[in-house]
């Protein structure tokens, strides 16, 4: 691996980072709220693009995004994270404004991508400005709070659209995209004023001969990562696959689905951080990541109890509620787990590069979760749930060995315990 460079320590005139990023992600995430509520019936009412077209336009571009990650992440460790995050804040809004032009599928495809590049670009450049600005201790409390952070600003954009979707019309439509490039500019001004984080020049850290983009060749990271990707695929159930359950297989209100979504943002704005709180280290971040694997399947398992004949419209809301509870429990233990695992093992000086790849497991799961949680819940129905969940669970398990062979080949990581029963001295 080489040698590793050890990113400058927070100054005083740092403290104030948090807040800044903080603002930053609400600027953008309510327009991402209000972009993601209008974003479908836009493209299909207004542009006339068939669902099959949008449908395959995302699915693609989510997959360049994805790709594009990683060079973008190691742009912002060469050049400099905070300098990379603005451009590709500004690269978003103007996307966003292209879509406003568009009128055919290819214009269509080649924004979506170029939206999609950018937004996946951006998260990764912001983990290494994070980095940059907050001491390791506090990094996983710190994404805690953004991720509160940034589903109460969905929340809020998703209020905006609905107004617009009341409307239903082209002008209501434009205007919250709109509002969606007037956030990304917004984001770009607040993150100006962070203070620099000093690049990595080139070769720094590296030995000769290295591949530059080194964590495709860090085998154990990518396992780390392929597990991470495959806990996600629990991101279109809140927003599709129970959508399809309570309609076609249980006898729950028609409201319940925004009840659910609701419950969600409101329990990960108010007790992500405090569950964030537990999880210091590697050790604690798996045990979290197994805990949430448990707590997935046991979600799983009480979603496909309401397909029972019998069970009417209140008793089905009650269970449905009952799982979405258990739901976000997972999802908050998970995603603090994840957290602290990318930074633990990423080297010092590749941050922006190791991000980008652990990051483009959202892509990844939003392209396959929708066609993967669909097919199991409609071919299989409860036993599809079950599957499911065992899956996740197979995932979060096989994490802390993943998580242990991967600093083995780190020697400056803090190992994970094992926990061996000690040995019980001569003579005693």
């Amino acid at each position: 691996m080489g040698m590793s460079v050890s990113p400058p320590r927070p100054t005083p005139t740092d403290r104030a980072a948090p807040r800044v990023l903080a603002a930053a992600q609400l600027a953008n995430s309510v327009g991402d709220g209000a972009f993601y509520t209008c974003s479908a019936l836009y493209f299909s009412q207004v542009v006339g693009l068939s669902a099959e077209q949008i449908g395959l336009g995302l699915t693609t571009a989510w997959g360049v995004g994805s790709l594009a990650g990683v060079p973008l992440g190691q742009l912002a460790d060469r050049r400099g994270p905070r300098g990379t995050a603005l451009l590709l804040a500004l690269a978003t809004s103007a996307t966003v404004v292209a879509f406003l032009f568009i009128r055919s599928f290819v214009p269509f495809l080649v924004a979506a991508c170029l939206y999609t590049t950018a937004q996946c670009g951006l998260a990764a450049a912001r983990q290494a400005l994070l980095a940059g600005l907050v001491e390791p201790s506090e990094r996983t409390g710190v994404l805690a709070r953004l991720q509160a952070t940034l589903n109460a600003g969905l929340a809020v954009g998703a209020a905006f659209g609905g107004l617009a979707l009341h409307a239903g019309t082209r002008g209501a439509y434009l205007t919250v995209f709109a509002l969606d490039a007037a956030c990304f500019l917004a984001c770009a001004l607040i993150l100006h004023r962070l203070p620099r984080v000093p690049h990595v020049p080139p070769g720094t850290g590296t030995t000769p001969g290295e591949p530059r983009l080194a964590v495709l060749r860090d085998r154990p990271y990518v396992l780390v990562t392929l597990l991470n990707a495959i806990l996600l695929l629990r991101l279109p159930l809140l927003s599709l696959a129970l959508p399809l359950w309570i309609a076609q297989r249980t006898e729950a209100p028609e409201w319940t689905v925004s009840a659910l979504f609701v419950l969600n943002t409101l329990a990960v704005t108010l007790c992500q951080v405090r569950v964030a709180r537990k999880v210091t280290d590697t050790a604690s971040a798996t045990r979290a990541v197994r805990r949430s694997g448990l707590v997935m399947l046991a979600s799983c398992a009480v979603f496909a109890t309401t397909a029972l004949s019998g069970l009417s419209a209140w008793p089905a809301l009650a269970v449905l509620a009952l799982g979405a509870v258990l739901q976000v429990a997972a999802e908050m233990q998970h995603s603090a787990g994840a957290w602290q695992i990318s930074f633990s093992l990423a080297p010092p000086d590749r941050i922006g590069q190791y991000q980008g790849f652990f990051g483009s497991g959202i892509p990844v799961a939003r392209t396959l979760g929708p066609a993967l949680a669909t097919t199991l819940l409609v071919t299989f129905g409860p036993a599809g749930w079950l599957l499911l969940g065992a899956v996740l669970l197979v995932a979060a398990t096989a994490m802390t060995p993943a998580v242990r062979r991967a600093e083995r080949v780190r020697p400056d990581a803090s190992p994970i315990p094992r926990y061996e029963i000690p040995r019980r001295k001569a003579g005693r």
